[in-house]
């Protein structure tokens, strides 16, 4: 289900939007053009899938945590062809 509401609506009852959003997207108009969509954590996850890597990026100390391993290429090594 999807709910839209003035930005003026929004301020006044934002309890109500968050309520809306467990049920779907809220759409929160500006001089009636859609501005903002409020989501439930949960749906903003499922659209922009897992962001762990990221999380982790931005935090200051938390690169040196992060393992990783380059795969190993099966190709053999080419000269570069420059034309």
């Amino acid at each position: 289900m999807v709910t839209q509401m003035s930005s003026r609506d929004f301020n006044q009852d934002t309890s109500g939007a968050k309520k809306a959003a467990e049920h779907g997207p809220v759409y929160i108009t500006d001089r009636g053009k859609p501005a903002h969509v409020l989501l439930t954590f949960e749906a903003y996850e499922q659209l922009v899938g897992p962001q762990r890597a990221l999380d982790v990026l931005a935090e200051p100390d938390g690169v040196a945590e992060i393992e990783f391993v380059a795969p190993k290429s099966v190709d053999p090594a080419r000269p570069a062809a420059f034309e």
